[in-house]
């Protein structure tokens, strides 16, 4: 296997494991982790339109973050409001029930990023970390992280 086919793989296995180390703790709270990622956008950042979400959505890929607002406000974890000077800019915001499940899933990503420390202590971290950003500048993905590195988002 070639190394570029090698790391190809690495970067997916990890990927999938860490989304699903994520899907089992967030299990008990009736979300996913690309649900999960929008409530910590709200958390941080609310208010949010539909737009601004999917502006800053790493996990979906494309399309419209509107299937996953959705089912959040179908289950009551996220509010819909319509500013009285623009009734077309619908603003997303956070119910008491969305911020506390929101802050329990802080909690989960923190024991995940505790993890991630663990494995690479001793390693050029900042390193892979650049090249990784350097193969994803320009892309969908990249865009919208670099969008909430940019606006402080750690």
């Amino acid at each position: 296997m070639r190394p570029a086919e090698e790391l190809r793989y690495l970067i997916l296995a990890a990927q999938r494991e860490g989304n699903r180390m994520l899907a089992r703790r967030l299990q008990p709270l009736g979300v996913t982790p690309s649900q999960a990622e929008v409530l910590r956008l709200l958390h941080d950042r609310e208010p949010l339109t539909l737009k601004g979400i999917g502006e800053l959505l790493v996990c979906e890929s494309g399309g419209s973050p509107s299937r996953l607002v959705d089912r959040l406000h179908a289950a009551g974890l996220i509010e819909r409001r319509v500013p009285d000077h623009d009734r077309r800019q619908v603003t997303l915001t956070l119910s008491a029930e969305g911020r506390r499940i929101a802050e329990h899933i802080a909690g989960i990503e923190e024991e995940l990023y505790g993890r991630i420390d663990a494995a690479a202590r001793g390693r050029p971290v900042e390193e892979v970390a650049a090249f990784l950003r350097s193969f994803v500048s320009g892309l969908p993905s990249g865009d919208a992280l670099a969008r909430r590195t940019a606006a402080g988002d750690d």
